[in-house]
């Protein structure tokens, strides 16, 4: 057994009547957890059901290791006899069952880690589809049953969705946000503090906010927003290698996108793009300079990542313009700066 590790966590969750678990929540998930802990931890089962004599022992384990809070949730782990289970992660892996998924997705809503900071690869082929219900996560092989269940008892089982991610704060609220719309942030966002999601805002997994910002538009699985920045309603942002390229897509410090429009690329710090306006790498741009003089037309991923740029459309003739706060001299040598 390695003296370092990844992650650990000690959950508590649901499983279907075949025993394979559907969801799990992880209360104090550990980040890069201490030595002691990782070497007590040796003769533990991985991965496996905890039954009432593992969780017994399990919280002498972290007792012994002087992980106290741990050590008292086993403890009402043990008399609630629920489903329980035990996950170390003693490297980042792509994660090979529910559990792992699951324990991965809650360091990065703990903001134990950020967006891309742990692998997730493959973890849609993990994760089951499930329907979320007032009664929790239910197979959806046994949600007609679970529904004639209800019925019959003079209740109704309430399916709020079905889908393979969960809402985040059925899991973590962190502190210092607000979120107008649950539902709409999916369990394995990152929302720094300061970070406001409105209504029709919306945050994937994998993606989020450093915070504060203003999310009234999309933030796609992959994709994250610096602090400061603005996303306005209905705007988008494409997902991390959408449509088959390389380009990670992210949003600087202090920027804006207006009501309704989006980005396919990176955007540096203080970019604005104009309402209504979407910007994709191919899209053909003319760059003015400081005075509004055209200097040349790219293609949008030429200036990806660059800081300080305005996107509009020139309301007469149409083209999609940049104008920067650069002389026609300083913007040429920047953009060719990478040939």
């Amino acid at each position: 057994m390695t003296d370092s590790a990844f992650a650990f966590g000690l959950g508590v969750g649901t499983q279907n009547s075949k025993g394979e678990w559907l969801e799990v929540f992880f209360p104090q998930p550990l980040f890069a957890p201490p030595q002691a802990l990782v070497s007590a931890l040796g003769e533990i089962d991985n991965n496996a059901v905890l039954g009432t004599e593992q969780l017994k022992h399990l919280r002498q384990v972290l007792a012994e290791a002087g992980e106290d809070k741990l050590a008292a949730l086993a403890g009402r782990l043990q008399d609630a006899g629920r489903p329980a289970v035990a996950v170390l992660l003693t490297e980042d892996l792509a994660p090979t069952c529910v559990p792992e998924g699951y324990l991965k997705l809650h360091l990065i809503s703990h903001r134990l880690v950020k967006p891309h900071g742990t692998r997730l690869d493959g973890l849609f082929g993990v994760l089951p589809n499930v329907a979320w219900t007032n009664e929790g996560a239910i197979d959806l092989e046994e949600l007609a049953e679970r529904q004639l269940s209800a019925r019959l008892r003079g209740a109704v089982l309430e399916v709020s969705c079905v889908d393979k991610f969960p809402k985040m704060t059925n899991y973590v609220v962190p502190a210092g946000v607000r979120i107008a719309h649950t539902a709409r942030v999916r369990l394995g966002a990152y929302l720094g503090e300061g970070t406001t999601v409105m209504h029709e805002g919306f945050i994937n997994f994998n993606a989020g906010t450093d915070g504060p910002g203003m999310i009234e538009g999309r933030i796609s699985a992959g994709v994250t927003v610096g602090e400061g920045s603005d996303l306005g309603g209905g705007c988008s942002t494409m997902g991390t290698l959408s449509g088959g390229g390389n380009i990670v897509i992210s949003v600087g410090k202090e920027c804006l996108i207006g009501a309704n429009a989006g980005i396919g690329i990176p955007l540096g710090d203080r970019c604005t793009v104009e309402a209504g306006l979407f910007v994709t790498a191919g899209t053909k741009v003319t760059m003015l300079d400081a005075e509004g003089m055209p200097v040349e037309t790219v293609k949008a991923r030429d200036v990806a990542g660059k800081a300080d740029l305005l996107f509009r459309r020139n309301s007469s003739t149409g083209a999609v313009e940049c104008l920067t706060n650069r002389s026609a001299i300083e913007l040429n040598a920047e953009l060719h700066a990478h040939n």
